[in-house]
């Protein structure tokens, strides 16, 4: 069996409850260590999934017997780590977003081609089983023909200090929530869109956008109207409508594993609830990126992703209507 030998960079929360523990499983993965720029801490998570603590990212890419790094860093950390983990010659799997503007995407994509190493974005979402039973409804015709395509990601307040308000960390709403919308509408919808319109909801202090809307369009007619709030009610939902009913998710982003995600189908005089199976997204991604890189195949596509979903995102930035 060939493995892949991994590296982690950065001790998030995420990374501890969620995306480390998924390695475990994986009998491909080796887990080599994890660093953080604070000792007692890289030993505590070390300690947690037997492996080596490091001191500093910069120990970690000096290793050579590690293949590839995960990064749960912030945004605004990404453009340095990606381009130091590049040199080392380590591919990356990386947290959303990949990058905080489509420039910067350009670049890191253009260096990972020069030194022919794959970077992957850590969406889960379409490596859930859900997903694609959405999907393949959706393509039965069950719902008729679907032009109206919804959904919203929200949170309620975190607390004051968290990095999703920090604006030198690539901190905001449209980083952190929004790139699930635009994966959404892209998943959904194809890479031809044209936006219709954008909201983005500043706050006066952090100066990090809290809130935002957009709505896409395909060339077929199809649209796309999502939400996202750093400040909200719980939201994490999406809706299909088409011309002989509708269809509704909860937990259409972040289903854990062990949870049965629920799906409601309404037509006319008609209601349906399906219990889907349980998933694990987090193993299903891993073992993707494991078997991409294995593969030893072009990584173009892999890095074309990376810019048109950042292209979108600027699409939001730059033109979207501010208050």
């Amino acid at each position: 069996m060939k493995t892949i030998s991994i590296g982690i960079m950065g001790c998030s929360e995420f990374a501890g409850r969620a995306m480390i523990p998924a390695m475990a499983e994986i009998p491909e993965i080796e887990i080599k260590g994890i660093a953080s720029r604070n000792l007692e801490k890289a030993e505590i998570f070390a300690s947690r999934f037997n492996t080596n603590a490091y001191e500093g990212y910069e120990k970690l890419l000096s290793n050579n017997n590690i293949d590839a790094i995960y990064m749960p860093l912030p945004v605004g950390l990404h453009g340095e780590w990606i381009t130091r983990t590049l040199e080392a010659g380590k591919h990356i799997l990386v947290e959303k977003s990949f990058a905080p503007d489509l420039l910067t995407a350009e670049q890191l994509t253009e260096f990972a081609r020069s030194k022919n190493l794959l970077i992957i974005e850590n969406f889960l979402f379409p490596h859930h089983s859900q997903s694609k039973w959405i999907t393949d409804k959706l393509n039965e015709g069950v719902l008729g023909e679907v032009k109206l395509f919804r959904s919203n990601f929200s949170i309620p307040k975190l607390s004051p200090g968290n990095i999703r308000y920090n604006s030198s960390l690539g901190g905001g709403a449209l980083l952190d929530l929004g790139a699930y919308l635009v994966k959404f509408a892209r998943y959904f919808l194809g890479n031809k869109l044209e936006m219709i319109g954008a909201t983005l909801e500043y706050d006066s202090d952090t100066e990090v956008d809290m809130a935002g809307t957009a709505a896409f369009t395909n060339r077929r007619g199809k649209v796309a109207q999502v939400a996202f709030n750093l400040d909200s009610y719980y939201q994490n939902n999406w809706e299909f409508i088409g011309s002989k009913g509708k269809m509704v998710t909860q937990r259409a982003y972040t289903p854990p594993p062990g949870f049965a995600p629920t799906v409601r189908i309404e037509q006319q005089n008609h209601r349906e609830e399906f219990i889907l199976k349980a998933d694990n997204h987090y193993v299903n991604k891993l073992r993707f990126f494991v078997r991409e890189i294995l593969k030893q195949n072009d990584f173009t596509p892999h890095w074309s992703e990376l810019t048109q979903q950042a292209y979108y995102i600027d699409m939001i930035k730059k033109g979207a209507y501010r208050s």
